[in-house]
């Protein structure tokens, strides 16, 4: 969210930050909606969804680094933090496909 404010001051940047906010807040959403789940394949389900949320979370910041450099360092903290996620959750995912 800090790199979303940063970058809305510029225009170019408008639809790229609504889908960086839509993706990121839909992993932990969707996390949330596994703990709400009736079932393990729901469960799982929400959890690729989320899987899949950050996947095109790291799409939209690998993209915003290539187009703005001034905030390269931000980006990157966020880049290493979103494959930290993602491998947690993709972990998590294997976890529970191989319990029975």
């Amino acid at each position: 969210m800090r790199l979303a404010d940063k970058l809305r001051d510029e225009k170019v940047f408008y639809s790229v930050i609504d889908q960086l906010i839509r993706s990121s807040t839909s992993i932990g959403a969707n996390v949330v909606e596994a703990k709400s789940s009736h079932s393990k394949r729901d469960y799982i389900k929400y959890f690729e969804i989320a899987l899949k949320s950050a996947n095109e979370t790291k799409y939209w910041l690998a993209l915003v680094k290539e187009i703005n450099q001034n905030n390269k360092i931000l980006i990157d903290n966020n880049l290493k933090e979103i494959i930290e996620i993602a491998n947690i959750i993709a972990s998590s995912i294997l976890t529970l496909k191989n319990k029975k």
